[in-house]
């Protein structure tokens, strides 16, 4: 595994824990995907980093798809993604 920098997570691994899950998208039936505790801490700590860096109020463009709470399900955000296209192609934004 490559090095984390001194801002968080290697964009390659980063890169890779994104990519993994959505390539098992097309298993039926639903694959679970499992990552491990070391890749779920490094992906909270960039996902941190990035939303510290974001100001409070975004100013959003459109076309961009409103989604209600998904309550962290995975396989309903798949499926937003299926329906709406996925990143970057589609814009999204969370409720939460």
């Amino acid at each position: 595994m490559a090095a984390a920098t001194a801002q968080g997570m290697d964009p390659a691994v980063l890169d890779n824990i994104i990519r993994w899950p959505t390539e098992v998208r097309s298993a039926k039936p639903v694959k679970q995907v499992q990552l491990s505790e070391s890749k779920i801490k490094q992906l909270c700590v960039a996902s941190k980093d990035i939303f510290v860096q974001q100001p409070n109020l975004l100013e959003l463009e459109a076309p961009i798809k409103i989604c209600g709470d998904i309550h962290g399900q995975y396989s309903d955000l798949l499926r937003l993604f299926e329906y709406g296209g996925f990143p970057p192609h589609a814009n999204y934004f969370l409720v939460q």
